[in-house]
């Protein structure tokens, strides 16, 4: 058995500065905002793997679905020896392209790479019992500010899956893009996953399902802050709000207050007033067209070999060369 590898690129500090900064910045700003990363501590995990299964949230389903028909030809294209994932969570996709690259006889390694060691622990002693010859050399790491692809001798095939790229603002996304391409040598592969643009009512319900998921979700930003950050947010205090901006060609998930509120965060020594409406923005999923992702690639330095949807067009997976 060929065990697992942890290599920790992060400082002992990083999460509590990172939050502390984030929280600082974007509640004194105007509009007010908070990234969308800080969604994921352990019940916010739970609650997203649980969103991923409602029948509004067509995402996970369709790119599984592309996934499952195009992994066979995804490995003979890159013939790949590492797989290496941003983003990895609990790698459960993941294991359709493993799978094939196995078959195929190239695959050596697999290189997860994520924020949350306890996740990556996990998935990879599931994986480890599925693939007992697989070598895991897994990265802790935030993957937005600290990206980095672990060097290895073979041919790699980068996957990023789940529409996660649309967390990013356009300038976001091509810093990003350029700095991924800059880690991989020329004919080395990017697997992007990015969710379609479509009818406002199919995207604004994935975003707010009747259930009230999504809902509880966003709001565990606050219960976050409150533990981390010693505030005293009252999530009852806001309403989570779901909008389609057509001109940006994106989702926005916002709180609304409901009533006019102060809020003290101890750690900030920082005091914070939301007028009744007010919107505090937590996260924004941008969608797609197959032109726009092909050019924002194009810039970065990669070439679209491959374009995938599902049958229903809802959603795209891109098979991109560094050139």
């Amino acid at each position: 058995m060929s065990g697992i590898e942890i290599e920790r690129r992060l400082p002992e500090d990083f999460f509590a500065a990172a939050l502390r900064d984030d929280v600082l910045k974007g509640l004194t700003a105007e509009p007010k905002w908070l990234p969308p990363k800080w969604f994921y501590d352990a019940r916010g995990s739970e609650l997203f793997e649980e969103i991923t299964r409602l029948p509004e949230y067509y995402p996970t389903r369709a790119e599984r679905e592309i996934l499952a028909t195009r992994a066979a030809e995804i490995a003979a294209v890159t013939r790949a020896e590492t797989l290496a994932e941003l983003g990895s969570g609990s790698s459960t996709k993941t294991t359709l392209l493993l799978d094939a690259l196995r078959d195929a006889g190239t695959l050596r390694r697999y290189d997860p790479i994520d924020v949350s060691e306890a996740a990556l622990l996990a998935s990879g002693e599931q994986l480890q019992k599925r693939y007992p010859e697989l070598t895991i050399h897994a990265v802790v790491t935030d993957f937005e500010e600290r990206l980095a692809i672990p060097e290895s001798a073979g041919a790699r095939l980068v996957v990023f899956l789940g529409g996660t790229i649309g967390n990013l603002l356009p300038e976001e996304r091509s810093v990003f893009l350029a700095r991924l391409r800059a880690g991989l040598r020329p004919g080395e592969w990017l697997l992007l996953g990015t969710d379609l643009v479509k009818d406002p009512e199919t995207l604004v319900a994935a975003y707010d399902d009747a259930a009230g998921v999504t809902a509880e979700f966003n709001k565990n930003v606050l219960t976050v802050v409150d533990r981390e950050l010693d505030a005293d947010f009252d999530p009852d205090d806001f309403d989570h709000v779901a909008l389609w901006d057509p001109a940006a060609e994106w989702i926005e998930m916002r709180l609304r207050a409901r009533r006019d509120l102060s809020v003290r965060l101890k750690e900030l020594d920082l005091g914070v007033s939301f007028e009744r409406g007010e919107e505090l923005r937590t996260e924004i999923s941008a969608k797609f067209r197959r032109e726009g992702v092909a050019r924002e690639l194009d810039a970065a330095g990669f070439a679209v070999r491959h374009w995938w949807t599902d049958e229903q067009a809802r959603f795209g997976l891109s098979l991109a060369e560094a050139v």
